[in-house]
């Protein structure tokens, strides 16, 4: 059960003022949410985990090694390069 003062105590960590009305508004709508996540505690959940609604499995490819792109063509359209390196601006 929240009360009004656990209300207070999170305002305060929050740095929000609450008027009154808000204290009593939030509190009740704090207990709902208590009670909802009681009501999901009653549910059986013994059975084997389910991962996915649909059963739906990823389909991946085999990693196959292949040449990667040369220096002198990763560098081609770069606007600054220095050394065989892109060069990007100074940062201090």
């Amino acid at each position: 059960m929240i009360t009004k003062k656990d209300v207070e105590h999170i305002g305060w960590l929050a740095r929000i003022e609450l008027t009154e009305e808000e204290k009593e508004k939030f509190t009740k709508q704090l207990n709902s949410i208590l009670d909802y996540f009681e009501k999901l505690d009653e549910i059986e959940t013994d059975a084997a985990p389910m991962h996915h609604v649909f059963g739906l499995t990823n389909v991946f490819r085999d990693d196959v090694a292949k040449k990667s792109m040369s220096q002198e063509d990763a560098l081609q359209n770069a606007p600054k390069k220095e050394k065989g390196c892109f060069k990007g601006p100074r940062i201090v």
